[in-house]
């Protein structure tokens, strides 16, 4: 055993018998509920008792398709190890005819059960082998999220490959990255759109045997109907499949995820069974989350860890009903989905609360004077308590109670959030005062930190917990630790459990680089963790400025305190690596483009009224760039005069501005999948812009 407290344990079923690890057994062994020890030979192991066993491995990290890796338990644990098709099968004897998914069709809502769920994903698992899906082989899906999208990535691991989501905005060179790296057998898209990604390279994949179409009939000739794939699966016998199970371990890959690429080329993280429903387990035991009662909406990226954790895993742990949004999901039409499927969780990343906020701001400035006196008083009782809370008074007084009846309820039940007990934000840092704002609400979000390389989550926040700014603290049964903490005790955060990842594929020195010795993730990010346990993540390694004066300044911090006192502002971008002082370049809120998401000229109501009060008439951001009327950067500049109050040093202090003649976004290349600034991206883009702030 090293000294983090790692076994290496072995077959954890054996003829339908449960057995828990042992603790502190070095050898595979297992104990049964007469602790009789069992062990194995490993010259002769016993690996055909899967999908549950935990099969013989010797190292912390594999960088191997078919690598195995021990699982980091630690002492005391009596959770036990369970794959992904073991927990399907769990949920589906348990909670039988329960409501699994819920999709529309001809406008109308579709249920499918557990039972449903499970037969659907074994008969597309079945269909996968017989099209040609070898072990240790990527199934790719690119489409928006769908019950096809679910059957597809589960029937992938049920039939002993890979499951590896692609995003919707890749290009087809990324798409291409995919699938050669992952060696992919079966392509699944979605449409004819993303099938002409998929047809483009083909020629260039000599392991790609199978392309599926899930929406509408294929008129490419080879490519196969979702109707012929469940046909295919239904024609075949059990007898495959089952085979292949019983060869498969909770310490082996089942997943790749591929990271969004925004600090360079994309890696494929190798995640495991143990390492997808562990994080599952911690995530419902925090939240305490109730068996066949919870309800979630998916319409985040499946292709990302926190919507797969979140959609997929965590719903199966519970038994929760998923509801399926719409195309158009962040669009517009996630309101409506919200209103049907009325979710008691509800997963959003930090861009999504921010347009709620945008959206319930805008509807706030259009009421009179009256309202609005009422709405500002009940949004200072609704912080207020909150603030008690978090200074730890308990206590609903009268008129908390009378503004949550009279008007917290009422915005809560137009969004559709009358049911939602937990709020969550993730995936990217969200701003203290878009927290403070929905407390003000009584919409209290949750933050949580985690990464594709921990399966999920690593954090999760409480809404009451003392230190708003921060992600919470760590889940049970993993730890943190600050590597090289300075004087402040800032230092990078590393992690460790049985979430952390098997490593990256085909990449032994990436994986190495992020995974020491003794098993620790170094996340690369930069974090502080106080004497209470709670975790504040202030930047990131990668992303710090250090100014010609050898100073560390983490940007986010810096950007966020611009926007909040500028709420006109939608992105801001500070500059400053190797340079004497600090710049930043702002963009304008304006209006996006619902086709193609990028963003237009035409300025958003919010601006323009914004301009309005400092008497200009313009609607337009190339009209406000080209004029650069004195009121207007008089206010900007008076913006980051209050901004720079905040700042700990002068080093820290802003000095000049400039606004961008077009806002980030996906399709101009600024925002990665998950809405993250590519900062390389953007140095490179108005290089030009950036010189001359230090031009004289």
């Amino acid at each position: 055993m090293s000294d983090d407290g790692d076994i290496i344990p072995s077959v954890m079923q054996n003829g339908g018998n449960q057995y828990k690890i042992k603790e502190n057994s070095f050898l595979p062994s297992v104990v049964d509920e007469n602790n009789t020890k069992m062990s194995f030979d490993n010259s002769k192991p016993a690996e055909n008792y899967g999908p549950d066993q935990v099969l013989p491995a010797s190292q912390k990290y594999t960088s191997e398709a078919n690598g195995r890796v021990t699982l980091r338990i630690e002492a005391g644990s009596d959770i036990t190890p369970i794959s992904v098709p073991g927990l399907l099968t769990r949920s589906a004897e348990k909670y039988g005819d329960l409501p699994a998914l819920n999709y529309k069709s001809d406008n109308k809502w579709v249920k499918v059960t557990y039972k449903e769920y499970e037969q659907n994903v074994r008969t597309v698992a079945k269909a996968f082998i017989k099209l040609g899906l070898e072990r240790f082989h990527g199934v790719c899906i690119i489409g928006f999220n769908s019950p096809e999208w679910f059957y597809s990535d589960l029937g992938a691991i049920y039939a002993g490959g890979f499951a590896a989501g692609m995003y919707t905005t890749n290009l087809v060179d990324a798409c291409f990255h995919c699938l050669e790296t992952s060696k992919a057998n079966i392509a699944v898209v979605e449409d004819s759109k993303q099938l002409e990604k998929i047809l483009s390279v083909k020629s260039k994949l000599p392991h790609l045997k199978a392309i599926i179409q899930y929406e509408g009939k294929p008129t490419e000739e080879g490519v196969l109907s979702w109707e012929d794939v469940m046909r295919i699966g239904l024609a075949e016998s059990d007898e495959k499949l089952n085979a292949i199970l019983k060869t498969m371990g909770v310490n082996e890959c089942c997943t790749l995820v591929f990271t969004s690429g925004t600090e360079g080329a994309s890696k494929a993280v190798m995640v495991s069974h143990d390492n997808l429903t562990y994080n599952a387990h911690m995530i419902t035991t925090f939240l305490s989350l109730v068996d066949g009662k919870e309800v979630l909406v998916s319409y985040l990226p499946l292709s990302h860890v926190a919507a797969q954790i979140t959609d997929i895993y965590s719903a199966i742990t519970l038994g929760a009903q998923v509801y399926f949004g719409e195309k158009d999901a962040l669009k517009g039409s996630l309101v409506s989905t919200l209103q049907a499927a009325r979710p008691t969780v509800f997963l959003g990343v930090p861009r999504v609360w921010e347009k709620i906020n945008e959206k319930l701001v805008s509807i706030g400035r259009k009421s009179g004077s009256l309202k609005k006196y009422i709405a500002d008083w009940a949004k200072e009782v609704g912080l207020n308590h909150y603030e008690d809370a978090m200074k730890g008074v308990e206590r609903e007084t009268y008129s908390y109670k009378f503004f949550r009846w009279l008007i917290f309820s009422r915005i809560k039940s137009a969004i559709g959030f009358d049911r939602c007990k937990y709020f969550i934000s993730a995936a990217a840092p969200i701003s203290v005062d878009i927290k403070k704002y929905f407390m003000s609400l009584d919409i209290p979000l949750c933050e949580a930190f985690g990464m594709s390389e921990c399966g999920g989550a690593h954090t999760l926040s409480n809404p009451i917990d003392e230190n708003v700014a921060g992600v919470g603290k760590t889940l049970e049964g993993v730890r943190s630790k600050i590597d090289k903490p300075d004087k402040d005790g800032n230092g990078e955060l590393c992690v460790y459990g049985r979430h952390v990842f098997m490593g990256y594929l085909n990449m032994p020195d990436k994986t190495e680089s992020t995974l020491d010795t003794d098993g620790w993730l170094h996340s690369g990010d930069i974090a502080q963790i106080d004497d209470k346990g709670y975790v504040t993540i202030t930047g990131r390694i990668k992303e710090l400025l250090i100014t010609a004066g050898g100073e560390n300044i983490p940007p986010v911090l810096i950007e966020n305190n611009v926007k909040a006192e500028l709420p006109v502002i939608s992105n801001a971008f500070l500059i400053g690596d190797k340079r004497k002082f600090l710049s930043i370049l702002l963009s304008l809120k304006c209006e996006v483009n619902a086709e193609t998401a990028e963003p237009l000229d035409t300025l958003t109501p919010e601006v323009i009224t914004w301009l309005s009060s400092l008497n200009c008439n313009f609607t337009k951001v190339s009209e406000v760039v080209a004029n650069k009327p004195k009121e207007v950067m008089d206010a900007i500049q008076k913006g980051i005069d209050a901004a720079n109050k905040k700042a700990i040093s002068n080093a820290q202090k802003i000095q000049k501005f400039t606004l961008l003649p077009v806002d980030f976004s996906l399709p101009t290349g600024e925002l990665g999948p998950t809405l993250k600034v590519k900062r390389p991206a953007v140095n490179d883009k108005y290089k030009d812009l950036i010189e001359e702030f230090y031009k004289n």
